[in-house]
């Protein structure tokens, strides 16, 4: 997977642009992200049903993978079964 890629979740309306990636497979509501939109959404299970924000980066706990949300959904993001955390945005310098 490389910078850029666009992915489609298989269960909810989910739709992300990869910023960086590493190692693992990207996955929403805990099944992998796939190039094309499918023709039916599955099936949303409660345990990963915690959401995803458009225009929202999420990264995991080594900063390897940033993903760029394009499209909510309900299902929330995750990298081979760990979840990813929203980034936190950056303080803006101080004018004076």
């Amino acid at each position: 997977m490389k910078a850029g890629s666009k992915l489609k979740s298989a269960v909810c309306a989910t739709e992300v642009m990869v910023v960086c990636a590493g190692d693992g497979t990207l996955e929403c509501e805990g099944k992998p992200m796939q190039a094309d939109k499918p023709a039916e959404f599955g099936e949303i299970d409660p345990a990963f049903a915690g959401g995803s924000q458009i225009g929202k980066r999420y990264i995991d706990a080594d900063g390897t993978w940033e993903i760029l949300c394009i499209k909510p959904g309900k299902g929330s993001l995750s990298v081979s079964g760990v979840a990813l955390n929203l980034k936190d945005a950056k303080p803006l310098p101080a004018s004076d």
